[in-house]
């Protein structure tokens, strides 16, 4: 009696972890108002509104018709907000299988064709140096991940690896502190080990920050590989 009690507790406490903790709202686009929902887990959080607000102000511009990567996607807020304001296609990593099913489900509610994202389950710097379906070159990069990890920076290096973003590409990086030191040690030591691959460039590379703001104690800025 107290195995089964056991296995009911364990039964109810893992259905309780997986449960959905909350919901956000698309801000704008064709999906305006509507809500895309996220389970608990450690280091989810999405983006506030404030923030994706600015963020897409930034790619006014540039959003239409683009290839976005969603790079550890949580909520997947960020994909699908860039899907409601005229991005192309949207590739969506998340490691948490939880997670990935509600970011499926987000996607059927959405009423989302398949043609217009890909939902992938790993680390993102496994995913992309492994997965052989991940073949373009991405326009728009959203490197948001649990901050304590610091994965920005093996997601970064896996990207310029792969071939996978170029001297076009806009790469938002998402923060608990400043990045821009720690970005140019990054690109050192890339620099310093081998030569960037010939598909994105010649010569020594270096990223540009070319917007930046700060909500609360987040940090988060715009960039742009450049070549000399």
């Amino acid at each position: 009696m107290k195995k089964l009690s056991n296995g009911r507790e364990q039964k109810k406490n893992h259905k309780a972890k997986n449960a959905v903790a909350g919901d956000v709202r698309i801000i704008g686009g064709q999906y305006k108002r509507r809500i895309v929902s996220f389970i608990d887990a450690e280091g989810l959080r999405p983006t506030p509104d404030r923030l994706r607000e600015t963020l897409f102000n930034w790619l006014i511009g540039d959003i239409h018709d683009a290839k976005v990567l969603d790079s550890c996607a949580g909520s997947g807020v960020l994909g699908f907000e860039a899907l409601s304001r005229g991005a192309a296609h949207t590739t969506f990593i998340e490691v948490n299988p939880a997670q990935v099913t509600m970011l499926r489900k987000s996607a059927e509610n959405l009423r989302l064709e398949p043609p217009m994202y890909q939902i992938i389950q790993g680390t993102a710097e496994q995913v992309l140096t492994q997965n052989q379906t991940i073949q373009r070159h991405f326009d728009i990069v959203f490197i948001d991940p649990p901050y304590a990890q610091d994965l920005w920076q093996p997601i970064l290096t896996a990207l310029i690896n792969q071939s996978l973003i170029s001297t076009e590409t806009l790469v938002y990086l998402e923060a608990d502190k400043d990045l821009t030191l720690q970005l140019d040690q990054l690109v050192a030591s890339i620099n310093e080990s081998a030569e960037p691959p010939a598909e994105i460039m010649q010569g020594l590379i270096s990223f540009e920050c070319l917007k930046q703001t700060k909500v609360g104690q987040v940090v988060a800025g715009l960039y742009q590989l450049s070549a000399s």
